[in-house]
């Protein structure tokens, strides 16, 4: 079957790593379900992969991607959910939770083995397109918004470097629940996109705001870390999932975070109990994951370059 695969890892140039060709067709396993891929869509730590995060030599070639829409064997359109062994299903009860791609084959391909534990049905109100988008970026924001940050409908949440999935993820979710959100970007056209999706306003990073926020939803890192830090009203929370500008901020504002009582609280991905409601609300409130970009498999390595330049707002997304 077509594929698009880890070859080699290149912590310096990965997209070297990346190969485009024949690989072999999943083998059938005891609670597994092999689902022919629809649509999948390109996550930054399908990059990581490649520089070797996550991923080993001996476990290469790997067939990258996590996230997927497609139907399974008995005809059903379904939703993978990406997390393997979170729950024991279809694994051993002493192996660590991993997601696909770092132990098992992933999803740009024209077929994916998963446990059937881990494949959800698709709204009928979703296309391929849009629900394969959902699963790791959009999750993810969604546990940020509403199991961590605890924000309810009129509260206020800054979304720092709108464009990036979760971050976008994040306006059109917020808006959608009744959060007042704001948004920041280096990138004007960024900016006003970010307010049409939602977002009562938007700003450069490190602006002053017009007032402080209840929660912040941080994937930069390193540079945004103190303004979202100084973002917050006393007691607020700082959700972070993510550091693409760096984990190491010059300054960790330790002394406003134990002064104003604030939160800060990791977060990673979402459990399935959390992607069926993720489902349940798009279908029910019409709201759609931004797409940036569809392209046939064939043409992922233009979607790598695309994510890897930073050159898009919301999602790329791969068909069979």
């Amino acid at each position: 079957m077509f594929a698009a695969y880890a070859a080699r890892i290149d912590r310096d140039q990965p997209l070297s790593g990346l190969e485009l060709g024949e690989r072999p067709e999943p083998e059938a396993r005891s609670g597994w379900t092999t689902v022919n891929v629809k649509a999948a869509s390109l996550n930054h730590h399908d990059l990581w992969s490649l520089r070797g995060v996550g991923l080993g030599e001996e476990s290469l070639p790997m067939i990258l991607g996590c996230d997927a829409a497609g139907v399974d064997e008995d005809g059903n359109e379904v939703v993978l959910h990406s997390v393997i062994g979170q729950s024991g299903h279809g694994v051993g009860p002493e192996e660590p939770r991993t997601i696909l791609t770092e132990r098992y084959q992933g999803t740009f391909a024209e077929k994916v083995t998963v446990p059937s534990w881990n494949v959800l049905p698709k709204p009928k109100e979703l296309s391929f397109e849009e629900a394969a988008c959902l699963p790791t970026a959009w999750l993810t924001a969604y546990r940020m918004l509403f199991t961590n940050a605890g924000v309810r409908p009129g509260d206020s949440v800054l979304v720092q470097g709108a464009g990036g999935g979760v971050a976008t993820a994040a306006i059109v979710l917020g808006a959608a629940a009744g959060l007042r959100v704001l948004a920041t970007s280096r990138d004007e056209a960024k900016r006003a996109r970010a307010v049409e999706l939602g977002a009562e306003g938007a700003y450069e990073p490190g602006e002053r705001l017009p007032r402080r926020v209840d929660a912040v939803i941080e994937t930069v890192g390193a540079a945004t870390w103190s303004h979202s830090v100084k973002s917050l009203k006393p007691g607020g929370t700082l959700v972070i999932s993510g550091a693409t500008s760096g984990p190491n901020p010059k300054a960790a504002e330790l002394n406003r975070i134990f002064f104003l009582e604030l939160k800060v609280v990791g977060s990673t991905m979402g459990g399935k109990d959390e992607l069926e409601d993720l489902l349940s609300f798009c279908a029910a409130r019409g709201v759609r994951p931004v797409i940036d970009s569809v392209l046939p498999l064939d043409r992922a390595r233009e979607g790598f370059e695309k994510m890897a330049g930073g050159d898009l707002f919301g999602k790329v997304v791969l068909t069979v």
